[in-house]
């Protein structure tokens, strides 16, 4: 065989390259530049990530650690492991399940109400007419100001029996010197949170509003539809995201209601509006049992673990719509 090639029998042909094609070289330089650039604009948020881990984990890791120990500070020595027997109580506790549809009555209320009165501001506020930036001002006004001064102005002001603005305002229509904190608690708790959450819900609607398409609504005008048809069948279902998204991040917000039922009712009369937040409070400052406060902690912040992570869901499939929209 070496006679015929014409090459001498001690040749051998060289080794057949072993390194990479040159394509897959640069696709695997190119990934590892844009691996390193990634960190590089994620080290700028490293200070802000670790503050972040280090003030809401750190906690949460010792309320976890508090609530498999039965511990009463009144009991001198009576931190000791207990396991799963401090949720096994915190569940048998009446006061506890009270809380519980105390809390699901007082969100869900507020939240759809909020939403509905949010839709019916933001609808009126999107048409052009003197003075809109004047009004649209003044129902913002209410979200940003602070829970306790506005539960201080309800309690004082517009619920008090004898000076109070509601009675006044009612008073020729028979009614007056009412006690409305102690006859109706929860509807007076439901109120505040209306007056401070509609804001929010007619902010969010808003936005939704001013990204409907013109030519969609000029379209139903030219063919005859109704005002009310329009907002059913073409307003309504652009809204629908929208509200979705109020609606979660609402009841994730309201559920942590606390400042406003310290202030107005403190949880009365009785239990009637002691809600989860409110519950641990008892538990914790007069009751003195850190168990079971820690395990309803716990139980609180999986339940609302699991409301944030439908609201980030929905997030991120609105981010995904607007992108494939644009």
């Amino acid at each position: 065989m070496s006679q015929v090639t014409g090459l001498p029998a001690t040749v051998r042909r060289p080794p057949p390259d072993q390194s990479p094609p040159l394509a897959g070289r640069r696709s695997s330089d190119h990934e590892a530049v844009v691996r390193r650039n990634r960190w590089l604009r994620r080290l700028p948020l490293m200070p802000a990530l670790i503050y972040i881990v280090i003030v809401t984990q750190a906690p949460f890791l010792v309320t976890l650690w508090y609530s498999f120990h039965s511990w009463n500070l009144l009991i001198p020595g009576s931190n000791h492991w207990a396991g799963f027997s401090q949720y096994q109580a915190a569940f048998s506790d009446p006061a506890f399940r009270t809380a519980v549809i105390n809390t699901l009555e007082l969100t869900s209320s507020a939240v759809i109400i909020s939403m509905v009165l949010g839709t019916a501001f933001a609808v009126l506020v999107n048409r052009k007419f003197f003075g809109q930036g004047v009004v649209r001002t003044l129902l913002i006004t209410p979200f940003l100001v602070m829970p306790v001064a506005t539960a201080l102005l309800f309690k004082t002001t517009i619920y008090d029996p004898v000076f109070g603005l509601l009675d006044y305002v009612l008073k020729p229509f028979g009614v007056h010197q009412v006690n409305w904190i102690g006859t109706y608690p929860m509807p007076s708790i439901v109120a505040v949170l209306v007056w401070e959450w509609t804001p929010f819900m007619m902010l969010i609607v808003l936005a939704g509003l001013q990204g409907e398409s013109i030519d969609a609504l000029e379209a139903a005008k030219v063919d005859g539809a109704s005002a009310l048809k329009t907002f059913s069948y073409i307003t309504l279902p652009h809204l629908r995201r929208y509200i979705e998204l109020g609606l979660l991040l609402g009841s994730i917000y309201i559920v942590q209601t606390f400042g406003e039922i310290y202030t107005i009712t403190q949880g009365g009369p009785g239990t009637a509006t002691t809600n989860l937040p409110y519950y641990l409070y008892q538990q914790a400052f007069n009751a003195f049992n850190i168990g079971i406060a820690a395990a309803a902690g716990v139980i609180v912040v999986i339940g609302t673990q699991i409301l944030a992570t439908l609201a980030l869901r929905l997030l991120s499939s609105l981010f995904n719509a607007s992108e494939v929209m644009s």
